[in-house]
């Protein structure tokens, strides 16, 4: 089976956030679980989209994943810095996970990082229990970056952000 990695077409915003939506609860990624804030930005496609690049993996024609690709500092990143992209939200649906969808979107991620003058890293965020994708980050090449471990939500003590990166 041959994936497809493309752009997001909005007719696909609504399918790719449910996708990314449903992956994140069903992997008991959102502390808050249904009434988390973050379950929001997670199903807006189209808020990324205007914002940054939004990736889809396709084969079939059906949509396994998507991931977003953020070129450089700017209001879709977290952590990227001058001369960093940054990756986030990934996810694939679990029907079809197994198959490559993930790693292929992340190295699409670093095919556009390495086209993006000034560009010499890609970093992301992750979180503990994401062990799949950490599993994908270091087979391509990523290494952790403790020290720019984060918590996205200060107030709460439990909620730390592990960080990957790779030098292109």
């Amino acid at each position: 089976m041959d994936i497809v990695i493309r752009p997001v077409e909005p007719g696909e915003h609504e399918e790719l956030g449910e996708i990314t939506a449903q992956a994140y609860l069903l992997d008991g990624l959102l502390d808050f679980g249904e009434s988390d804030a973050y379950l929001g930005e997670l199903r807006n496609v189209g808020k990324r989209a205007a914002a940054a690049e939004v990736l889809v993996a396709v084969a079939n024609g059906s949509v396994l994943g998507g991931v977003t690709f953020v070129p450089g500092p700017g209001p879709m990143a977290d952590i990227a810095g001058p001369g960093e992209a940054e990756i986030r939200m990934l996810a694939v649906a679990r029907a079809g996970r197994g198959r490559g969808a993930g790693e292929a979107l992340v190295r699409a991620c670093v095919d556009r990082a390495r086209a993006v003058e000034g560009c010499g890293r890609v970093v992301l965020s992750t979180q503990r229990t994401m062990r799949a994708a950490h599993r994908v980050y270091e087979r391509l090449g990523f290494t952790r970056t403790p020290e720019r471990d984060w918590n996205p939500l200060p107030e709460l003590d439990d909620i730390m952000l592990l960080t990957y990166e790779l030098t292109l």
